[in-house]
């Protein structure tokens, strides 16, 4: 990690990162991944709420992500957040 969090954005909602950076890999490293992108521990845990490593692995683009409905309301709900901002994040049914 480099110094410096408040100039980097989170990989997925763009945001100015806090104190608490997570590092998420964007195809998962169980699927042979090795590139991790930095990112708010509440989106990281949005993303493993809502997408199996499976769906990860067979398209590991934040595009894909970013056109899910499920993520598009998440990603309008927290845009006023402050950076280091934690909820609990629910599992989907």
């Amino acid at each position: 990690m480099t110094s410096g969090a408040d100039e980097r954005r989170c990989w997925l909602c763009g945001r100015a990162l806090g104190r608490r950076v997570q590092w998420h890999h964007t195809k998962p490293k169980s699927r042979g991944g090795r590139e991790v992108a930095p990112i708010h521990p509440i989106c990281h845990a949005t993303i493993h709420a809502h997408f199996s490593n499976a769906e990860l692995a067979r398209r590991p683009s934040r595009d894909f992500l970013l056109a899910r409905p499920e993520m598009t309301r998440f990603l309008a709900w927290i845009e006023s957040k402050p950076p280091d901002f934690h909820a609990p994040t629910h599992r989907k049914r």
